[in-house]
């Protein structure tokens, strides 16, 4: 690999002090390494770098080689935007891939008609590839100087300025079965350096089940918008159909699709660095609804003839409590067999049942308490081989700020956290405010609220700002 002549680099954004390694950039660098012409290496960028040290390391990566530089699963930094469209203005192939590529590369609904929302990224890239990361081969085949607009995925604007996009195609679990987790550099002085990840992933299932399900949601005004006085009796509210949470964008782009293969899964499984003493390093299990599959991830590493050491779960409360025995009975095989299980994040959000509803969580306050209570009554019997502790390595979900904190609401969390002392060992140090993506359920919820009454929300690279009106009318 090392010797091709032609190269690429994915850039990602990554948080200072970690090392955990990228499933979708990594996996898409493996897939380019193995079936092209190309090298590709995975950069991971935090908020700190330097963008003089980041040009002089792509200079000296790329030497006399074209310059094709990629860029996923980027959070909404804008600097990276900024940087990206430097790369493009001064003729370097940029493009942009991962999660919403596609919804960011168009822009916002409605944006053409109304100059406030976000423009999209087609400024920034030269294209914009959406969809399974084997979509690239043929492009690369092809070259960047070709009629790319015709392959699939592929979202480009003409010289006319019209964005045509390509549909993706479907999920292989074929191109979903190797991840090669060394692949991934950090930015230092000298250039970059690679690092050993001490957490991986292995996808097990595509997108949500929750996903699948379209509802009509009520949603409430934010409080911004209330009026003063009586707050309790009038409150006004937007309407959207919405498929999984309204907040998560991820499920506008991925839905569900569905399991992958047991032997893709055991190839993943293979595919995970070891510990000095053999046992593969701590992974996340890419499955929202994972209990009832769990026990047999130890059969499909015992069919290998591999040692885990510790497993971690992200998960929904109301599925928790569906699959409690079949958590129990993973457990006692992990117990059996030395090796972790890891309740790394159970998607809470809140402890009030009117923000629950209004981020269409599909559960309520009750279960996310049942849930509590029933970790907590798990953790006895398996001291050792179950973690869900903030010490443990976990990061449970709760969302706060939320457009709709009133005072009674507040109270209301307040009480319930501390009866229930969830700052004890559930709460998380600090909590997330709610991020609204263009594309989000809650956006069609802002713009819905902005024709209504006749305001404009402030828009923040891809994000609105809920908590920010300008001060100009809707045009």
């Amino acid at each position: 690999m090392e010797n091709k002549s032609k190269k690429l680099v994915i850039i990602t954004g990554y948080f200072q002090d970690e090392s955990y390694g990228l499933l979708g950039p990594q996996m898409a660098a493996t897939i380019i390494n193995d079936h092209s012409e190309y090298q590709a290496r995975v950069v991971a960028i935090t908020n700190e770098y330097d963008k003089n040290d980041l040009k002089k390391a792509l200079n000296t990566f790329f030497g006399d080689s074209p310059v094709v530089v990629g860029f996923s699963t980027l959070g909404g930094r804008t600097d990276l935007f900024d940087f990206a469209k430097a790369l493009k203005n001064d003729g370097v192939i940029t493009f942009l891939a991962g999660p919403q590529a596609g919804v960011d590369f168009k822009g916002e609904v409605g944006c053409e008609k109304y100059g406030h929302r976000f423009k999209g990224l087609s400024d920034c890239f030269s294209f914009a590839i959406q969809g399974p990361g084997q979509q690239m081969l043929p492009l690369l085949k092809a070259g960047f100087h070709s009629d790319i607009s015709r392959f699939d995925g592929v979202l480009v604007k003409n010289e006319k300025g019209h964005i045509i996009e390509k549909p993706s195609i479907a999920w292989d679990d074929e191109y979903l079965a190797k991840v090669d987790w060394q692949n991934i550099y950090r930015l230092q002085k000298n250039g970059f350096e690679p690092f050993n990840v001490d957490c991986a992933q292995v996808i097990a299932q595509i997108g949500c089940p929750h996903a699948s399900k379209d509802r009509e949601v009520i949603i409430e005004y934010p409080q911004i918008l209330k009026p003063k006085e009586d707050l309790e009796q009038k409150k006004p509210s937007a309407r959207i159909h919405q498929k999984g949470c309204s907040f998560c964008d991820v499920a506008a782009d991925k839905g569900f699709k569905g399991a992958v293969s047991e032997d893709a899964i055991k190839q993943q499984l293979a595919c995970l660095p070891e510990h000095p003493d053999g046992t593969k390093i701590a992974f996340e299990l890419i499955n929202e609804s994972p209990l009832p599959k769990l026990a047999g991830i130890f059969k499909l590493a015992d069919d290998i003839s591999i040692q885990l050491s510790q497993v971690n779960l992200t998960m929904r409360a109301d599925y928790f409590l569906k699959g409690l025995d079949k958590l129990e009975a993973a457990l006692k095989i992990a117990q059996e067999k030395n090796v972790r299980i890891l309740l790394a994040s159970i998607g809470f959000e809140s402890f009030e049942d009117t923000i629950l509803h209004n981020l269409n969580k599909g559960v309520t306050r009750q279960m996310n308490l049942d849930t509590i209570r029933a970790i907590r009554d798990l953790k006895p019997k398996f001291p050792y081989h179950f973690g869900y502790l903030k010490e443990e390595g976990a990061n449970h979900g709760f969302i706060h700020p939320t457009p709709w904190d009133s005072p009674k609401i507040s109270q209301q969390i307040n009480r319930t956290i501390a009866m229930y002392q969830l700052a004890m060992d559930i709460l998380p140090n600090h909590s997330t405010p709610l991020i609204i993506h263009h594309a989000s359920g809650l956006g069609d919820w802002i713009r819905q609220i902005e024709i209504k009454e006749d305001i404009v929300f402030e828009r923040i690279g891809t994000t609105i700002a809920w908590w920010q009106t300008e001060d100009k009318t809707l045009v």
